[in-house]
């Protein structure tokens, strides 16, 4: 793999806790308007910077990413963010509930996604793609990494440790959801290019999570490389803002669903018709019910939480897209009894993350909802199998946690 040291533009220490924010994707603008109201210098007035707008503005007007790149600039002139003056590699930690992870921040090559080096496992939505390709362009600079996974290498472990015990931090501080952020700057030669050499023996990259910023960011260099048709591929257009973390070290959490109907039937043709498919017994339990392991699955309606088995036939054991509890579900359950054929673009299904908590799964459904169901996570082994038969799995099958944040490494393209 190709990995590139880059100037990184990034915030001053003393305002780093207070730039970092939350991806623009996993909150809508009146969150994240709440979110920055007594913060001047959070970084979602670049990313979501339709919340510096009036409420009426549509946010895919252009007016939005006018704004985006205002912002930035002002924040540039400012002195909130400098760029350093040489490349660098940079090292970034975070700790969530004891679990840590250490990622590799750098720049990868637009080639490498084209050729597949990059593996991805998700489809993307064009009118998403479109909305960060107008981002990037407006910016003039990739505002928000791709979160990506390798196999674990020791080597690489072994230097990143080393770095971060024998120099000191640029960047440590918690975030309000208790997440501690920690940041080193590689900036010595030496150091750099060994890291660089043992990626060059790494033969796959995965998309953990940021499939639409990934896509954005090789359609605006492809753009870019029309307009400039004496490209050398050198220049830094051709490479895209990423961190690299080991698959070992990554909390991959359930990603869960609700439905807002059962389709027309009744309660009794429901459970019926699931019972064909699947064994089912009421949950007894003081609490709600989650997975302890794959091939369980909770469902909570009419005020009960049911455990179900898939039945023996269902799917494919031997067919790692087609056993994943996301996709027995979907082929057995949601298509077939809840007509729930597309979930990227059905209404009647919503997604819950499970850092939510199940509890959120209870509240939904008390709330409006019909059904709900818990799943076990998939695990990165699953993810870079399907990846590396070039396939996808169903939409919103892993959830990341910790979050990257954004505003504490900005790729600038010019």
């Amino acid at each position: 793999m190709i990995v590139r040291a880059f100037k990184g533009i990034r915030p001053i220490p003393e305002l780093a806790d207070k730039i970092a924010a939350l991806p623009y994707d996993v909150m809508n603008s009146q969150e994240a308007r709440v979110i920055v109201k007594d913060n001047p210098y959070s970084f979602l007035h670049v990313d979501k910077a339709e919340i510096d707008l009036d409420p009426a503005v549509d946010i895919y007007d252009y007016t939005v990413y006018e704004k985006a790149r205002d912002n930035l600039n002002r924040m540039i002139e400012a002195g909130w963010l400098k760029q350093d003056d040489k490349d660098c590699l940079y090292i970034y930690k975070q700790i969530m509930d004891g679990n840590e992870q250490v990622g590799l921040v750098c720049c990868l090559s637009v080639d490498e996604y084209l050729n597949d080096k990059i593996k991805k496992h998700e489809h993307t939505r064009n009118d998403k793609e479109l909305d960060r390709i107008n981002h990037v362009m407006y910016c003039d600079a990739n505002t928000g990494p791709i979160f990506l996974m390798h196999e674990a290498h020791k080597q690489v472990n072994e230097i990143k440790d080393e770095y971060m015990k024998n120099n000191a931090p640029v960047y440590d501080f918690a975030s309000e959801d208790g997440v501690r952020h920690t940041v080193w700057v590689i900036d010595d030669k030496d150091t750099t290019e060994k890291v660089i050499s043992l990626f060059g023996g790494i033969d796959n990259l995965y998309i953990a999570d940021g499939h639409h910023r990934a896509a954005s960011a090789v359609k605006v260099a492809l753009k870019k490389r029309e307009e400039n048709p004496g490209f050398t591929g050198n220049e830094e257009y051709n490479f895209f803002l990423g961190v690299l973390f080991s698959c070992d070290e990554l909390k991959i959490m359930d990603y869960n669903r609700v439905v807002k109907d059962l389709n027309g039937l009744t309660h009794t043709e429901f459970m019926n018709k699931v019972s064909r498919k699947f064994t089912v017994y009421p949950y007894d339990g003081d609490s709600q019910y989650k997975p302890k392991g794959k091939h369980k699955i909770g469902m909570f309606t009419d005020n009960k939480w049911y455990v179900l088995t898939p039945m023996k036939g269902t799917f494919d054991e031997n067919d790692t897209e087609n056993s994943l509890d996301v996709s027995i579900l979907q082929n057995n359950l949601l298509s077939p009894i809840l007509g729930i054929k597309d979930p990227r673009t059905d209404k009647r299904i919503d997604f819950v993350g499970g850092i939510r908590g199940l509890g959120e799964l209870e509240k939904r459904v008390n709330e409006g909802m019909t059904v709900a169901f818990s799943l076990y996570p998939t695990d990165a082994d699953d993810l870079m199998d399907i990846a590396n038969q070039g396939k996808v799995m169903p939409p919103k099958s892993t959830w990341f946690e910790p979050k990257l944040r954004s505003g504490l490494f900005i790729h600038s393209l010019r």
